[in-house]
């Protein structure tokens, strides 16, 4: 019994140093693939991290903000081609949005990408995608070219959806491209004060005809005569960032509207393009169908605007306007679309 007993303690010493020193090298072992393990986790972690931070400058340098100024014209010329023709192609509306949009982002990028080669841009502007070096110039302009190259495929595919003529798509398309890279590229239309007319007619009539005439696969004059209350209002937006940026406009030795007339008569033209839009609305209302003063739900947020213009406290006020045309814009949109059949001037 005692060499049975001796024999069994043997054993288990045995064992247990086996299993002592084994197990040291095989904790050893483990540790080490743990660690790789949440190196390799928090490498993963890292380049994720800056994958979402780069996607967010993307998203930023697009100054999405501004957005508004793109889609309700598409929405308000694919209203006026529902009440005209009685229905409404959704994908050719998408595609449309797509195109017009994206067109849109890439001269916001083209505006980045000058105003910073150009010393406009500084700590304290509105966009300082590139002055913070959130990101790099060739990242703005190869951005820019993807866009561009984007929405030169939606109006190739909008060729082959609508019945509009090929020379007639191109003319709205590529005038509509040319003008949002000569705003500030080439010979940079911005900065010779005719950055105004260029926006007035991009954003107002041009975006309106276009979606109109893929829907109904002519060109008309009707969308023209309906973009003017959302044309003035998508300017305000311009006009108040321009009135905000004149000293440091004047100090790059640029030329803008707000400048030449300067802030006394800017106050007065942001007004024109505030209210006017309001008083069409009303004339539209009482001569024609009530549902045109749906726009006029609007009007107590233009109020704020006037006065904190009229401060020169301009700070946001381009971005408040800009919210101030989303909602204006759709309500306009519903406006129309709610008008009786025949109810609204022709022309």
């Amino acid at each position: 019994m005692a060499e049975g007993q001796k024999s069994g303690g043997a054993e288990t010493c045995i064992f247990a140093g086996s299993n002592g020193h084994n197990g040291s090298r095989e904790d050893a072992r483990l540790n080490g693939l743990d660690r790789n393990h949440v190196e390799k986790s928090s490498g993963i972690a890292r380049v994720a991290m800056d994958m979402k931070h780069k996607c967010a400058a993307y998203v930023l340098a697009l100054r999405p903000w501004s957005f508004s100024a793109s889609l309700t014209p598409v929405a308000l010329g694919s209203a006026l081609a529902y009440k005209s023709e009685g229905t409404v192609d959704f994908v050719i509306l998408l595609v449309c949005a797509v195109a017009v949009l994206v067109v849109h982002g890439a001269g916001n990028l083209v505006n980045t990408y000058y105003d910073f080669s150009k010393g406009i841009d500084h700590k304290k502007s509105d966009d300082r995608t590139l002055v913070d070096q959130i990101l790099e110039p060739q990242d703005v302009v190869m951005f820019g070219a993807v866009l561009y190259s984007l929405g030169c495929l939606c109006a190739t595919l909008l060729f082959y959806l609508s019945a509009l003529r090929l020379e007639h798509l191109a003319l709205i398309y590529f005038g509509g491209l040319s003008s949002s890279f000569l705003y500030t590229g080439g010979i940079g239309l911005k900065y010779v004060a005719l950055g105004d007319v260029v926006i007035l007619i991009t954003f107002g009539p041009l975006a309106v005809m276009f979606a109109h005439a893929v829907q109904v696969g002519h060109l008309s004059v009707l969308p023209l005569v309906y973009a003017v209350p959302l044309a003035l209002n998508t300017e305000a937006i311009l006009h108040s960032n321009n009135t905000r940026d004149m000293d440091s406009d004047k100090q790059a030795g640029i030329v803008t509207l707000a400048i030449l007339i300067g802030p006394t008569l800017s106050y007065v033209l942001f007004n024109l393009l505030l209210f006017v839009p309001y008083v069409l609305f009303c004339i539209l209302a009482t001569r024609y169908t009530i549902s045109m003063a749906l726009p006029l739900l609007t009007l107590p947020m233009a109020f704020p605007l006037e006065k904190q213009f009229r401060s020169q406290c301009y700070s946001k006020i381009p971005q408040k306007t800009a919210k101030l045309n989303l909602l204006m814009g759709l309500f306009y949109v519903f406006g129309i679309i709610l008008s009786p059949r025949g109810s609204l001037p022709r022309l």
